[in-house]
């Protein structure tokens, strides 16, 4: 009994004497928990998750040790104005949260003469936590200040250790959310979640409110740039300094100020394509320019939102680096998709079914330049389907919201529609496939299912055409199909053996057609790839761009020659297939050419890279705008 009530009164003594430092830990605990608290409902990493404690805990202990190294009057100066920014960055994003539901970006600064513009209904519109909370924590800061013992001296030998050890914790910290991936999913990995620092609601809640300013504020302003090598350097020059004023051809225009709508097709290889089982897409092909070489590759992970990258940015993942596309959200795209067509005075939206944070593609079409990013599963904060029945593509148009959004009937409007319905699995009772049999005890081939799934698009897009009829715009609409990657989702390959060439990166041979009501059909034989379609586009809708911007050209130009390259280095010109730098398919090439087509790959490549990993365009704009 003694034993406990000495223990009690050693607590209680410890208390009493360290009362400054308990309420200054308290003062800066309160702010990161109740952030990460409240705004839980991101649902990505646990507020209970080791990580982002110790990184807070690191962090306290890091301010209010340093704080009272030093004498009295300098321990409650350094303590109040850490206090005092802590606060500050806590009630900015926690209204800017309330406002946008994303956490503030040092990023946002350069548009701060705008904030006048929302900030009073910002803050009304905040929930009463927050100022709770900032009550609470400057009455606890309060009594830290008064009870700060007074101290003449100031320990600096103390001061050492404290940098040092909160040098090597900080430094360990983040090996504990594992090793980064570089598979399809790692836009979801923690660890990579924290390398990138692109999704910022991610990275609050990986690595809490301390550690969030701080590498935010580093990534934004102190990681330097990666450096242009000088071989590199030549490329880009030479090939953003080409003058391309004059640049036109029989196309340019054709499709000026006509609305657009954009569908990427998920898995819907070229054999699909019939009068069977997409009757729909099959008679589009009459009124169509057709490119029957078309191929969509993959490079890196997320073969779908690599599609959705390359057609809205006119680039490819890195080849030659392990990075995911939706890691590039910070960089530079003044010269995208979305935002030539916003400068000539279209709304842009796009539409899937799957939620924003999938790919982490809420951060990357606001990087984009899309107005809006729209979801069928989040729907009324994911209310509005009380079953799986948004996995249908006809839901896309069918529902109310997205079809007076989709049918701008006001406005020019450009539509990018991700469309789902062909996903595996392929099975009877699982996926699209068990929302599409009628007979539920039939036990459905794969192929079948393939087939059901596939026809549900089609439905998606004849319903686009009957909604474009209806509302007058039929003839002055233009859709613009692709697939997003062949079926590598079937689990018989020996399918695909039937209807394509399989035993190589041929097997990559998708569909792309640009539709025009009562166009005359063209067939365009020379070999494309994803890369191809925005400045294909740009070029039909006389938008004002700069053809050069982009790594591949215009696939209508006079003297387009074709070509697709592979992740492995491989490529295709419509003639031999190069692997390894030699000719594996039989045909026939003169050895000159041979070295100059592998040579136009690495350039490729290089300039591909370079751009991306050294946010190319950020410095070009900055030279636009001197």
């Amino acid at each position: 009994m003694n034993h406990i009530k000495n223990i009690l009164i050693s607590i209680k003594n410890f208390a009493i004497k360290y009362k400054h430092v308990i309420f200054m830990t308290l003062s800066f605990l309160i702010l990161d928990f109740t952030i990460r608290y409240f705004t839980r409902n991101i649902n990505f990493y646990k507020i209970t998750n080791l990580v982002p404690n110790l990184f807070t805990i690191i962090w306290v202990v890091f301010i209010v040790g340093i704080s009272n190294s030093f004498n009295s009057k300098i321990s409650k100066w350094l303590y109040g104005i850490c206090f005092a920014v802590s606060l500050i960055l806590f009630l900015t994003h926690t209204i800017y949260y309330a406002y946008f539901k994303n956490f503030f970006d040092f990023s946002s600064l350069r548009y701060a003469s705008e904030a006048g513009d929302y900030l009073v209904d910002a803050i009304k519109n905040s929930p009463i936590w927050v100022f709770v909370t900032a009550f609470i924590s400057i009455t606890l800061c309060y009594f830290a200040i008064r009870f700060v013992p007074k101290k003449k001296d100031s320990n600096y030998k103390k001061l050492v250790i404290i940098v040092i050890i909160f040098l090597v914790a900080h430094l360990l910290t983040p090996l504990l959310l594992g090793k980064p991936a570089t598979t399809w999913d790692a836009w979801r990995k923690p660890r990579n979640v924290y390398n990138s620092f692109n999704d910022n609601k991610r990275s609050m809640q990986v690595a809490g409110f301390y550690e969030y300013n701080f590498r935010n504020f580093y990534v934004n302003y102190l990681k330097k740039d990666t450096p242009v090598e000088d071989e590199n350097t030549k490329l880009l020059e030479e090939k953003f300094n080409e003058d391309v004023s004059e640049y036109s051809n029989k196309y340019t225009g054709l499709f000026k100020d006509k609305n657009v709508i954009f569908v990427q097709l998920e898995s819907i290889d070229s054999f699909l394509v019939t009068k069977e089982i997409m009757p729909t897409l099959y008679s589009l092909k009459k009124n169509s320019i057709n490119f029957n070489n078309h191929f969509s590759f993959v490079s890196g992970g997320g073969s779908t939102f690599n599609s959705e990258y390359m057609v809205n940015t006119g680039y490819t993942t890195p080849i030659s680096i392990n990075k995911g596309a939706y890691t590039f959200s910070k960089n530079t795209y003044s010269y995208s998709l979305p935002n030539l067509l916003k400068k000539e005075g279209y709304t842009v939206n796009a539409f899937h079914m799957n939620t924003p944070e999938y790919y982490s593609r809420d951060v990357n079409y606001k990087s984009f330049g899309y107005d809006s990013f729209n979801s069928l599963k989040n729907q009324d904060n994911g209310k509005y389907y009380t079953d799986n029945s948004f996995w249908l593509d006809t839901e896309l148009i069918n529902n109310p919201t997205f079809n007076k959004l989709i049918f701008n009937t006001e406005e020019k409007f450009a539509d990018y529609i991700i469309t789902y319905s062909a996903h595996m699995p392929f099975e009877t009772k699982k996926g699209v496939c068990s929302l599409l049999v009628e007979d539920k005890t039939e036990e459905l081939s794969e192929y079948e299912c393939l087939k059901l799934q596939a026809h549900e698009t089609d439905n998606m897009l004849k319903l686009i055409l009957e909604n474009l009829k209806e509302k007058e715009l039929l003839d002055n609409t233009i859709l613009v199909l692709f697939a997003d990657h062949y079926l590598y989702t079937l689990n018989d390959k020996t399918l695909l053996d039937k209807f394509k060439t399989t035993e190589n990166n041929l097997i990559n041979h998708t569909t792309w057609m640009i539709w025009s009501n009562n166009m005359k059909k063209v067939d365009v034989k020379e070999v494309t790839s994803q890369l191809n379609i925005l400045p294909t586009v740009a070029n039909l809708f006389g938008l004002d761009y700069h053809p050069n911007y982009y790594l591949m050209p215009d696939a209508l130009n006079t003297g387009y020659k074709g070509l697709v390259f592979f992740s492995d280095y491989s490529w295709y010109d419509g003639n031999v297939y190069v692997a390894n730098s030699e000719v594996t398919n039989g045909k026939k090439i003169k050895e000159e050419e041979l070295m100059e087509k592998n040579q136009l790959v690495n350039k490729y490549i290089k300039i591909n890279d370079t751009v991306l990993t050294a946010d190319y365009f950020k410095n070009i704009k900055k030279n636009v705008n001197k």
